[in-house]
């Protein structure tokens, strides 16, 4: 049997599965009851007959004793037991608790009590009901960090955070690295020539072949205008992987945060490191579709007020991407009007230029807990087009309002 997450997890890699039956809780209950042990329910070796805090529940002064009623890791809502202080080793679980009765204080009436006027001095029950949905979102949150992580192919870590809600993980996104081709369309990933350079920085490389300059100086950073396409040395060429002309095929190199926001503009990401301008931060990755296809989707997602189609149509608009329900970091990325990535057309292997990949290069030095936007009109030309993102290749579409707060903001998103 699968529960949710095993069954969300299985069909990511394409394998067949069917949703668990019964409660977690059940399933938890049952493989202690017969020894065994399964890694997906929080059912180790570790834990298999002991007891661990997961988290606290709730709370009551009783003779002058304080207690907490413990959630105990692996074991079903039903064994949970009121601990007093003393016999608690958890002190961060304890600050958490702290915290999450302050800030369900401070979002209700100032000065109101979250204590019960009655003799046990216990939570008042939509506190104690807050505390254990904010614990729960926590250990959702740590699970869906570690599968990012688990999947992605690149050197940065991936890092979640929610400190706005109860917002846990999207329950239908699956984590990619390169696009998925949709039924029907041919994704050519194996280059036929390469170049035989020894310095490729210096000599007739990749790029000069395709007409067009290296993309890349010494410090690698792009110094191409927008528009201008990026040629990488691919699988065929002799350079190594040291070589100057490989800077996307390496993937994100910094460790990013996938972030709630606080201004209504759902999740976010922000850098955790230093970026310098013009450095490659991310590639846009998603499902492979016909245009046709993206029209028909593209009223769907106007329906619900989502924005993930992205043309690819550097010389063509046969086939756009969409990320909403496959793709990467870049799926969480927000729209901005004065955005600080910019968006690059790129090969590599693949050469076919209907297909081209999309970068985003930073356009300005972007300081560490700063929050990363490109501007959702912005084509791989460089140009700012109303087909471009989420509005192909119909023109009467539901307007999207823009929340960026820029200065320059046009007041819709397409």
């Amino acid at each position: 049997m699968f529960h949710k997450m095993a069954a969300a997890e299985a069909e990511a890699r394409g394998a067949w599965c069917v949703p668990c039956l019964v409660s977690l809780d059940t399933l938890q209950e049952y493989c202690r009851k017969e020894k065994l042990t399964c890694k997906s329910i929080g059912i180790t070796k570790r834990n298999l007959n002991n007891y661990e805090v997961e988290y606290l529940c709730d709370y009551k002064v009783l003779k002058d004793m304080e207690y907490y009623l413990v959630k105990w890791k692996g074991w079903p809502d039903s064994t949970n037991t009121w601990e007093p202080l003393q016999n608690l080793k958890c002190p961060l679980l304890l600050q958490q608790f702290s915290n999450d009765r302050h800030n369900y204080l401070s979002q209700v009436k100032k000065g109101k009590s979250v204590i019960s006027k009655d003799n046990n001095k216990a939570l008042k029950p939509a506190v104690a009901e807050y505390i254990v949905k904010k614990a729960k979102q926590r250990i959702a949150l740590q699970r869906w960090q570690d599968e990012l992580n688990r999947r992605k192919n690149h050197k940065g870590m991936i890092f979640v955070e929610n400190t706005v809600d109860l917002e846990g993980p999207p329950s239908d996104f699956f984590y990619i690295n390169e696009y998925k081709p949709a039924p029907g369309i041919s994704l050519v990933n194996e280059a036929t020539f390469g170049c035989s350079c020894t310095d490729c920085y210096f000599e007739k490389c990749c790029p000069a072949e395709a007409g067009v300059l290296l993309a890349y100086n010494k410090n690698q950073q792009i110094r191409i205008p927008p528009g201008t396409p990026i040629y990488e040395c691919n699988s065929r060429c002799r350079c190594g992987p040291d070589c100057p002309n490989r800077i996307v095929q390496k993937g994100t190199q910094y460790s990013l945060c996938i972030f709630r926001t606080s201004n209504g503009c759902g999740w976010g990401v922000k850098t955790l490191m230093k970026i310098k301008k013009m450095s490659f931060v991310m590639e846009y990755v998603g499902e492979v579709i016909t245009s046709e296809e993206a029209e028909r989707r593209g009223q769907l997602y106007d329906n619900k007020g989502i924005t993930y189609l992205f043309d690819l149509d550097y010389e063509s608009d046969e086939f756009t991407v969409d990320a909403a329900r496959y793709g990467n970091v870049s799926h969480f990325v927000n729209h901005s009007c004065d955005p600080n990535l910019q968006v690059f057309n790129v090969f590599i292997d693949n050469l076919d230029t209907r297909l081209p990949r999309i970068a985003l290069f930073s356009t300005r030095t972007i300081n560490a807990g700063e929050e990363l936007t490109f501007d959702y009109q912005m084509k791989g030309s460089g140009d700012v087009s109303s087909d471009s993102i989420d509005h192909s290749p119909a023109k009467k579409r539901i307007r999207t309002v823009c929340k960026c707060g820029a200065v320059t903001c046009r007041g819709y998103l397409n």
